[in-house]
């Protein structure tokens, strides 16, 4: 049997350890000499699911390859990584110990179906904006891109995720709009109903990237680092309370729900991401904490 199919297997029958926590993955691999090597031990919390953010463990000194892509590895031995809302592709990760040994699970993310709204009659200035604003949300999307390429040393995903405010879920991560027959872009993160002035708190601790009060778009904007390349953004706020640099606990009221940008009322947007990847913060808050 190959080593592809082995591995194959295994993924279909450790799906759900991977969601409780527990230690999956191939069995030791065997040398030529016939002897075993030393079990290569990894843990997964999360769901391989398109949106899903997966939390592992494993030994510090060893490292994490999701294809060719190297992991960043905590002194603790935490990583972390994730899969966008379309994201059907076959990965392979791989956990190598310093002596060679090798775990490796082949992933590929579920499966989703979103909500679809199709809308017509919208105005053409709509559909359209002007050249200025245009401009303008380029200038704020490239700042949106920077901040997202942190890749720091915090650790803070591995302590799990609380909501950042307790109003009703209004819309959801992967939904769509298709004014007059052209799909717009998907949205990427959770509404939460609220009214302008409602506290809004981090998710998890971490360190304040970015905050913007006036953005095209997206309005008053705030970016939280919670490590390795985890992040949280906060749209449409009216007020912050921090500012770039500071650090922020779980829990800590950070900024205030607001109705600023293209909002037709007063909401809060909670986005995560990993790098450029878009998660779903609704999957972000089963993670269980490390």
């Amino acid at each position: 049997m190959s080593k592809k199919l082995l591995a194959g297997i295994c993924l279909s029958s450790c799906l759900s350890l991977f969601v409780l926590g527990i230690s999956a993955g191939i069995p030791a691999q065997v040398s030529a000499h016939g002897k075993a090597h030393k079990q290569v031990e990894v843990q997964l919390f999360g769901e391989v699911l398109q949106g899903g953010m997966v939390v592992g463990k494993t030994s510090a000194n060893n490292t994490v390859k999701l294809d060719e892509q190297e992991l960043q590895l905590s002194p603790q031995g935490e990583f972390v990584f994730g899969f966008g809302r379309d994201d059907s592709k076959e990965y392979r990760l791989q956990v190598i110990s310093p002596g060679g040994e090798v775990k490796e699970q082949l992933l590929t993310p579920a499966k989703r179906e979103y909500k679809i709204q199709r809308i017509e009659g919208i105005k053409k200035s709509i559909m359209q904006p002007n050249p200025e604003a245009v401009a303008r949300s380029k200038k704020d999307n490239a700042q949106i891109a920077k901040a997202r390429k942190t890749a720091s040393e915090l650790t803070s995903f591995a302590g799990g995720f609380i909501a950042p405010i307790q109003g009703t879920i209004t819309g959801v991560y992967g939904s769509q709009r298709v004014f007059n027959g052209v799909p717009k872009r998907p949205h990427f993160g959770l509404d939460y109903a609220g009214d302008v002035g409602d506290p809004v708190k981090a998710p998890a601790a971490g360190k304040v990237l970015l905050y913007v009060p006036d953005m095209f778009y997206s309005g008053g904007t705030m970016i939280i680092d919670h490590g390795q390349g985890i992040t949280s953004t906060f749209l449409h706020l009216s007020d912050a309370y921090v500012k770039a640099g500071d650090e922020v606990k779980q829990g800590q009221v950070v900024a205030a729900v607001g109705k600023s940008g293209r909002a037709t009322g007063p909401h809060l947007d909670w986005r995560i991401n990993w790098f450029n990847v878009r998660l779903d913060p609704a999957l972000a808050l089963k993670v269980r904490p490390l």
